[in-house]
């Protein structure tokens, strides 16, 4: 068995072997972030798509692509996609703040503990 056989079958067993399941601290402080950034992410998308496709809508209207004598309704619609797309900022800035509070203890015991044993 040649050198880049014997890589690909370490690669393979290591694959399928049964996983470690003991995480090292460095991975647990990477899990407590994305636990603290997923949510405000999601959150963050999922908001910031349905501000644009509503102030879309409101353009569409005011210009009176989709309907006819809407432009009044267009300009209210898109203003409220405006504000919807402004204040998503703010609100994933708060649920950051508040997801960081709540998981501060124990990041910074880990983090701590990861820089005691350098």
């Amino acid at each position: 068995m040649d050198m880049q056989e014997r890589q690909y079958a370490e690669k393979m067993r290591a694959a399928y072997a049964p996983a470690n399941e003991e995480q090292t601290k460095l991975e647990q402080l990477k899990g407590l972030d994305r636990k603290v950034r997923r949510p405000a992410e999601i959150f963050a998308y999922t908001f910031g798509i349905v501000g644009a496709l509503v102030l879309g809508a409101g353009m569409c209207l005011a210009m009176e692509v989709i309907g006819s004598g809407l432009m009044a309704v267009g300009v209210v619609v898109g203003v409220v996609g405006i504000a919807m797309v402004t204040a998503n900022y703010f609100i994933c800035r708060a649920i950051l703040r508040s997801r960081r509070k709540k998981y501060a203890e124990k990041i910074l015991s880990l983090s701590d503990e990861l820089l005691d044993q350098q």
